[in-house]
């Protein structure tokens, strides 16, 4: 389940660049999985959303809600959920190897 502590208040100005999303009007199982989806289906259904996503003028707002929130499902900002948690990883340092 998403954060909603990191969610902003109620104030509408803040919520209105999804008025402006290319995702609106389209069908939500575009951008978010079927109960048990895999394979190639669930990377085609990311393809598509990811598509419309690149249309959007409203892109950068939101994968920033996306990140910000921890979306835990869909695909926000033309990231899917593995997209999020890569970035969500800690960097693991890589050491030369000493000997």
């Amino acid at each position: 389940m998403a954060d909603v502590t990191r969610l902003p208040g109620p104030n509408a100005d803040l919520w209105d660049w999804q008025l402006k999303g290319a995702c609106r009007g389209e069908d939500p199982e575009i951008f978010f999985h079927p109960e048990g989806e895999r394979g190639p289906a669930r990377e085609n259904r990311i393809a598509l959303a990811k598509s419309i996503c690149a249309t959007c003028p409203v892109l950068r707002q939101c994968a920033e809600h996306a990140l910000a929130v921890r979306e835990p499902y869909g695909v926000w900002g033309a990231m899917s959920e593995d997209d999020r948690e890569a970035i969500y990883a800690p960097v693991k340092e890589v050491l030369p190897f000493a000997g």
